[in-house]
């Protein structure tokens, strides 16, 4: 803490200004916080059960540690990998040069999915039909280009320009890698920049997209064809293993239109180009050195890196995000305890019970708005630790010799095993994320709030602490996952999970101004220079922030501590709820992660999570003393209250 600052002039600097200035972002990170040292911590922890596993050149053919040991130890073999040079994707660029034709470029587009090679022009996948939860429909979405947001081709400011050539010059580093005269490699990035430009031109914004019926465009395949006549969707599904399916969503009907209409004024050797790059791309990190390093040299362009991040960190990662769930039985049986879990079932029952409370004590919705709230309250999901149901990753091949084709292996497995879910029951037992992963959500469709096991550590969580810094911590995430079901996107699902109004119109108008309030907020916040908060993108998770806070609050003031006015180290326990919650948001980040975060994350920068639900609650202005004259006051009547 930084004691010599005002809480209700910078609450952030007096819970976090020593920490701040202690903690510079390391070298090999982008951002530095409290979720960092954890994630750190974790990946430290994952990294010994991965070396244990490798060391075990005798474990049982088929078992956990050997297909997860293996698959390590053919990630960490660099000499075998950079002997290897670009000969694992040969085979797929000189495919690509002899493409004739649109079709051509269809049948490669579609192929390069199945193998797990890479997913070019467009988004595909297998999800539950918003408005039909029991069924699993095919789906497409925009896509097409690769830096991370569309604005970065289409704003031409000082710091997009940068970032890019930085583009440009990574696709001319890695054709020349594979051989490609130098002149044609800038020739080919200048293609494949403005073919992806018109991309992102026909691409909805972020904002946009939040939108869940907006995005929700149901088509009878025949009827989708008619609206793309270069793309006929019944026949390159089937080239996509699906088939007998007669529907499909569509996230942005306009991206698709636009897409057919480039298949034929873009010329075929643009698109060779183009899929050439999908593969390059898609393969440069799994590659030898040279390719590797141009992959940081242009995400250090993006982000501001300084060093690489190590080779054992990155075949951690990459052992946690293919084969997760072989990884996780091994990280759990050694970092989740069950005493974890039984406080962590005890603290979502009160969370809920305290939302409950809110919900019923809200004066601005209606008797029967809140009876529909309530039923969606109780009909959540809690998922705590890990899946009861392990992935088997049954017929995947992973041989300790051939990283690139283990890689490859995984990305069609993956596939396979999406498709195969068409025609299934939802299975309502899986986890979207892997056990040690340090974070949580919540899912509209299932309607579920899910904990991984990675998350329920210091700072978010201790079985020892007290109640303040757990509810101040994992009480105050959990309340934020609870919130979404409630906020401007999640409160348009019902308590089934499905895309329904159960709103009065009366209702509904009223929770819309509050959220607009609260968007407005946020807009006011600076990051950069001249580079504000985006209070449309963020607003879903400031109601997660703003709700799941305030039902914290309400359910730590139910236990004993809670009720009672007794200091620790010189802090109330209500100083101390709060202090947790500033303190899980402390983050250095670098300025070009700072930029880049602005534009394509939907979370509010550390600074202004911290103090953007306090400074709306009561509480905290009785907790701290905060008076009018204080530079984070605001008036009573202007806090924003939402749950």
């Amino acid at each position: 803490m930084d004691l010599s600052v005002k809480p209700g002039d910078d609450f952030y600097t007096y819970a976090n200004g020593a920490w701040l200035k202690a903690n510079p972002v390391p070298a090999k990170e982008t951002r530095w916080g409290s979720f960092n040292e954890l994630r750190d911590f974790n990946i430290k922890a994952v990294r010994t059960i991965l070396n244990d596993a490798a060391a075990k050149t005798n474990a049982k053919a088929g078992s956990v540690e050997k297909r997860v040991g293996d698959f390590y130890a053919a990630g960490m073999d660099s000499a075998t990998i950079d002997k290897l040079g670009y000969t694992p994707i040969k085979a797929d660029l000189e495919r690509i040069k002899g493409i004739k034709d649109v079709n051509g470029v269809l049948n490669e587009a579609t192929y390069l999915r199945t193998v797990g090679a890479a997913s070019p022009m467009f988004g595909f996948y297998i999800g539950q039909d918003r408005k039909n939860v029991e069924n699993m429909v095919p789906q497409l979405s925009q896509g097409g280009t690769t830096l991370p947001d569309r604005d970065y081709y289409l704003k031409n400011d000082a710091r997009n320009t940068k970032i890019q050539e930085a583009y440009k010059t990574y696709i001319t580093k890695l054709f020349t890698l594979t051989g490609v005269d130098k002149a044609t490699a800038e020739k080919n990035a200048e293609t494949i920049f403005n073919l992806e430009k018109k991309m992102a031109e026909a691409q909805m914004a972020r904002v946009e997209m939040r939108d869940p019926y907006k995005t929700y465009n149901k088509f009878a395949v025949a009827d989708f064809s008619k609206t793309t006549p270069n793309m006929d969707w019944k026949s390159l599904m089937a080239k996509m293993k699906v088939t007998g399916q007669d529907t499909i969503l569509v996230s942005s009907p306009k991206f698709f239109t636009e897409l057919n209409g480039l298949l034929t004024s873009t010329p075929v050797a643009d698109w060779q180009t183009y899929l050439q790059w999908n593969v390059l791309k898609s393969a440069a990190p799994y590659l030898s050195t040279d390719f590797v390093d141009a992959n940081f040299a242009y995400n250090q362009a993006l982000t501001g890196q300084k060093v690489q991040t190590p080779r054992w960190q990155r075949m951690s990662s990459l052992t946690d995000g293919t084969i997760g769930e072989l990884l996780g039985q091994l990280y759990v049986a050694k970092h989740f305890k069950p005493e974890a879990k039984a406080r962590m079932d005890e603290m979502i029952a009160n969370l809920i019970k305290a939302y409950e409370i809110r919900i019923k004590g809200l004066d601005w919705m209606s008797a029967e708005t809140k009876e529909k709230a309530l039923a969606k309250l109780h009909a959540f999901r809690p998922k705590v630790g890990y899946p009861d149901n392990w992935k088997t990753y049954e017929g995947l091949e992973i041989n300790r010799n051939t990283f690139f084709q283990n890689v490859r292996n995984a990305g069609q497995w993956g596939f396979n095993d999406m498709v195969s879910q068409l025609g299934k029951p939802v299975d309502r037992t899986k986890f979207g994320m892997t056990p040690p992963t340090v974070n949580a959500y919540y899912s509209p469709v299932m309607n579920e709030i899910v904990f991984p096991a990675g998350i329920l550590q210091f700072p978010f969580f201790d079985p020892n602490a007290d109640d303040a810094v757990n509810y101040g911590g994992i009480g105050a995430v959990i309340g934020h996952e609870i919130s979404h079901g409630f906020d401007d996107s999640g409160s348009q699902y019902d308590k089934d999970g499905t895309l329904r109004n159960w709103w009065t119109a009366e209702d509904l108008a009223k929770f819309k101004e509050k959220a607009a309030a609260l968007a407005s907020q946020y807009d006011a916040y600076t990051v950069l220079d001249t580079v504000h908060v985006n209070g449309k993108l963020t607003l879903g998770e400031n109601i997660g922030d703003l709700g799941g806070l305030n039902a914290a609050y309400e359910a730590f003031k139910m236990t004993k501590q809670g009720k009672s006015k007794k200091k620790i180290d010189g802090f109330t326990p209500d100083q101390r709820f709060f202090l947790s919650w500033a303190q899980v948001w402390r983050a250095n980040t670098l300025p070009e992660t700072a930029a880049q975060l602005i534009v394509t994350d939907p979370h509010s920068p550390g600074q202004y999570r911290t103090i953007g639900a306090p400074v709306n609650m009561d509480a905290w202005y009785k907790a701290f003393n905060v008076k009018p004259g204080d530079k984070l006051y605001i008036k009573p009547e202007d806090r924003n209250k939402i749950w």
